[in-house]
């Protein structure tokens, strides 16, 4: 599928794939570049209010390494400076920039961070203290680094490969390699653990995303290039140039040989996994708990927290949880961890207290049962008893939208897979953008959204669970899809007649919630992106995602006319929901 190097290892894309690349930004004002080993003493503190350094440092700063293909790159390594051998190291690896120290994430107590941190990356204060070695590199094109920068796919994989190797042969490495990281650091992890890197021991990806085609710059068929329209500003490339994957985003709507090269096949991943989803924010939240669902490995854990990526992965109480994972599997600790459930889910009770890390065996849970909620169009409700007549409702297509309530009666926990199957037709038009949100209500109506404390401080946080489609991309793909998840198969465009009314299944953001005895659920049907948030390119002035201002983010979409919403009999439209029972 790629040119390939030695061994059948891409270092290229294929001159086929026709991707476009632009100038990357400049690296930024006092970017550390250049050779040089530094001594940094216990108590050090890089950012007011930040945590001091546990312990005496050594910092090796543009360290060389040479990839398959002769291209160098540049990496920062980081020890503890009264151990010289047998260190387990911790690589972070992005296109952020290596240079520190960094600012605090937003939503993380400046006390629970250092600032001896990449980005989304492993925190120094913490990790070293515990006999880490940390290495950050910059990768393929980013700060000082050969080559130009691509987003993920098998060359970025590779490149990690070779890194991971690079590093198990290091004097003071122990031979054990670990991956760690949120977002863009915990999507790559999917790809390059997938290549087998001999040393690779563990990974720990925080909140990523996985085929980014179907849940981020094409989810659901709709074109939704905005946050990787920004993004380069954040990625430091002086001389280099960055792949322009948003134009990929608005050129073609079918998945091809380029996306699923950014999909890797999870069933080749078999070292263990400790994985996290977000149960609040919804940026990477749709692609995590699939991409589990499917890793190969025997030996893998997921945990759906109630925060937020940084705030979680900075606490003291998840970066211990996370060292007892890495002591257990880097350094051979028999301290229990075995014996943590595979999966523990935050469950968000909006308005009430939260049930955090209950336990199950399996993901999805094994005793879930997938309730449906029909629709009653004509009524705005959703009921456990299908409709005994048709009637339907429409909205105008391009600022409209439909609503339908269900009354909660008894205790509800909702943990899993979500889905919608809505009978649809567009008047005026030959397809349709259909954006869906199921949310809690209290007893009056009002919203009940989860932890906005949490998620006002995260780019994207939708107060539900979302989902989009494009009527045309309606057709799904039989292999992936199972009982209880829709997967699209964006082989074809089935556009619609004049009159046509069609059904299409809609997977939503996989949740954990409860719902009390008066609190309502309701889904809404639009024809834009409801209350999804994002940030603008203004923004970037400010700092971006590190400083920037939160905005509404609607993708463009091709909505003209009416949609009108069906059911009926003949037509039964529902929501279907993963209830499990109530834990005490």
């Amino acid at each position: 599928m790629n040119q390939s190097s030695e061994n059948n290892r891409p270092t290229t894309y294929p001159p086929d794939w026709d991707v476009p690349f632009s100038p990357a930004a400049a690296l930024p004002q006092g970017y550390l570049t250049g050779r040089e080993t530094k001594h940094l003493a216990a108590g050090t503190v890089f950012i007011e209010g930040g945590k001091p350094l546990p312990r005496d440092v050594v910092w090796e700063q543009d360290v060389e390494i040479t990839l398959r293909d002769g291209v160098v790159i540049y990496t920062d390594v980081l020890r503890p400076a009264d151990q010289e051998t047998d260190l387990p190291a911790i690589i972070s690896w992005s296109a952020y920039g290596k240079s520190l120290p960094t600012t605090t994430p937003y939503g993380v107590p400046k006390e629970n961070f250092s600032g001896l941190a990449k980005f989304e990356g492993a925190d120094g204060a913490f990790w070293l203290d515990h006999g880490y070695a940390l290495v950050n590199p910059d990768v393929r094109g980013a700060g000082r680094s050969g080559g130009d920068i691509q987003y993920w796919g098998s060359v970025d994989a590779n490149d990690g490969y070779d890194v991971i190797e690079w590093v198990a042969e290091q004097p003071w490495s122990s031979g054990k390699v670990a991956l760690y990281g949120a977002s863009w650091l915990a999507f790559t992890q999917w790809g390059i653990a997938a290549t087998r890197p001999p040393h690779l021991a563990a990974i720990a990806p925080w909140n990523g995303i996985y085929d980014p085609f179907r849940t981020h710059l094409r989810w659901g068929g709709i074109p939704d290039p905005g946050f990787f329209s920004f993004l380069p500003y954040m990625i430091p490339g002086g001389e280099s140039k960055i792949e322009d994957i948003s134009a990929m985003a608005l050129r073609n709507g079918l998945l091809d040989d380029y996306w699923r090269d950014k999909a890797p096949d999870l069933s080749q991943v078999d070292v263990p996994a400790y994985v996290v989803v977000d149960g609040v924010t919804g940026l990477h939240s749709m692609g995590g708990p699939e991409a589990f669902r499917r890793l190969g490995s025997d030996s893998k854990w997921l945990r759906l927290n109630n925060t937020q990526e940084w705030y979680d992965q900075y606490s003291d109480e998840y970066q211990n949880d996370a060292l007892r994972f890495f002591d257990h599997f880097l350094k051979g600790i028999d301290n229990g961890w075995e014996q943590t459930p595979r999966v523990r889910a935050s469950i968000i009770n909006a308005g009430g207290d939260d049930l955090v890390d209950v336990p199950f065996a399996q993901w999805p849970p094994a005793d879930t049962a997938y309730e449906k909620l029909y629709l009653h169009a004509g009524a705005g409700a959703l009921s456990t008893t299908p409709p005994d007549a048709a009637s339907s409702t429409s909205y105008d297509a391009e600022d409209g939208s439909a609503s339908f309530t269900f009354p909660v009666t008894e205790e509800m926990t909702l943990v899993g897979y979500l889905s919608v199957r809505l009978w649809v037709q567009a008047q005026g038009a030959d397809d349709m953008d259909l954006f869906v949100l199921m949310e809690k209500l209290d007893e009056e109506g009002n919203l009940l959204a989860p932890h906005r404390e949490f998620a006002d401080t995260y780019p994207i946080s939708p107060p539900g669970a979302p989902g989009r489609l494009r009527a045309s991309m309606r057709e799904l793909d039989d292999e992936l899809s199972t009982d209880f998840l829709p997967v699209h198969s964006f082989r074809s465009a089935q556009k619609l007649a004049p009159d046509e009314v069609v059904a299409v299944d809609i997977p939503l953001t996989p949740r954990a919630y409860r719902f009390e005895p008066g609190q309502q659920i309701r889904l809404t049907v639009a024809g834009w992106n409801i209350r999804g948030t994002g940030v603008e390119l203004d923004s970037v002035a400010e700092g971006g995602l590190r400083g920037g201002r939160r905005a509404a983010a609607h993708p463009p979409t091709l909505n003209q006319g009416t949609h009108v919403i069906h059911s009926g009999p003949e037509r039964l439209s529902y929501l279907r929901v993963p209830r499990v029972t109530t834990p005490r």
